[in-house]
């Protein structure tokens, strides 16, 4: 199976890390390219699925997700791109962007038929209006919008959600101090484990357990890769750097399986911020992780 490589080099999900900027995680595909990540993994070109602008315009808090229209707009054209090219038998590997580019590869999956996802996150992402006034970035509500939780507009796209059923979704590698959200979380999908729990078990375990925990009716699977999985110390180029993240040889025993499993169909990876990175060390080291353990999972031709 040939590894497609597609950019979704958005940051609609986000809020700007300083008045009158906006977050620079759009350029992370750009930063991992120049570190020669298609060369290295044997990569097809999938092109570049440009963003509209970022445009907060009158936005309160209060008045539900912001950039709405446009992470709904977006997220349409990237699930055109990522079905094309897993139903033509590619593993496709989007390089982001923020969290909200999600939705687009999971739609773009659940239309063709139930959908498991493993979510690989420093944090549960699970805020939604039922449980917190301060709803507003996707980036911070993936997991609760993919699963349903959160305004029609973006949890219910061409009627196909949720785009993850709970019992068909598991979230690895939680570890926001104090995070109030993740016993609701965890009560929510059918596997979740924290990096205290996944070293406790072995990373390797850990995904097999989210793995067998997808229903019999699951035809493929998707990944979700947020940089902040990793500890800052190694990856401080993030927007909510949080102690107690994955080391790097343990995000790859955490992969490894889980590209192995031939029903998952890509990866997305989010979140790095080259404008925080001056020297690309975080590129670097995140095109190295990726380039291992699609190598070690036998994706790499």
């Amino acid at each position: 199976m040939s590894i497609v490589v597609v950019d979704a080099p958005s940051n609609l999900g986000l809020r700007p890390p300083r008045p009158g900027t906006v977050p620079g995680c759009y350029k992370l595909a750009g930063a991992l390219r120049d570190q020669g990540l298609l060369a290295r993994l044997g990569a097809q070109e999938g092109g570049v699925v440009t963003p509209p602008r970022y445009d907060r315009g009158g936005w309160v808090e209060g008045d539900g997700v912001f950039n709405a229209a446009a992470i709904a707009r977006y997220s349409v054209a990237l699930a055109d791109r990522v079905q094309k090219h897993t139903a033509s038998g590619g593993f496709v590997l989007v390089l982001g962007g923020d969290c909200s580019i999600l939705l687009g590869a999971l739609l773009g999956l659940r239309r063709r038929g139930r959908t498991g996802l493993v979510y690989l996150d420093g944090h549960s992402d699970f805020r939604h209006p039922g449980n917190s006034p301060a709803v507003g970035a996707a980036a911070g509500e993936g997991l609760a919008l993919v699963t349903g939780r959160g305004q029609p507009d973006l949890t219910d796209l061409e009627g196909l959600g949720p785009y993850v059923r709970g019992e068909d979704a598991a979230a690895l590698g939680m570890h926001e101090p104090g995070d109030p959200l993740l016993a609701e979380a965890r009560a929510a999908v059918a596997v979740l484990a924290t990096v205290e729990e996944m070293r406790a078990a072995g990373c390797a375990a850990a995904a097999g357990r989210a793995l067998a925990a997808m229903g019999p009716g699951v035809e493929r699977i998707w990944v979700h890769l947020d940089a902040d999985v990793l500890d800052p110390s190694v990856m401080p180029a993030v927007d909510s750097p949080d102690p107690g993240g994955l080391e790097p040889g343990e995000l790859v025993e955490t992969l490894v399986p889980l590209l192995s499993d031939p029903r998952v169909a890509g990866l997305d990876l989010a979140i790095y911020d080259p404008d925080l990175d001056e020297p690309g060390y975080g590129a670097r080291l995140l095109a190295d992780l990726l380039v291992e353990a699609l190598g070690a999972a036998g994706r790499i031709a």
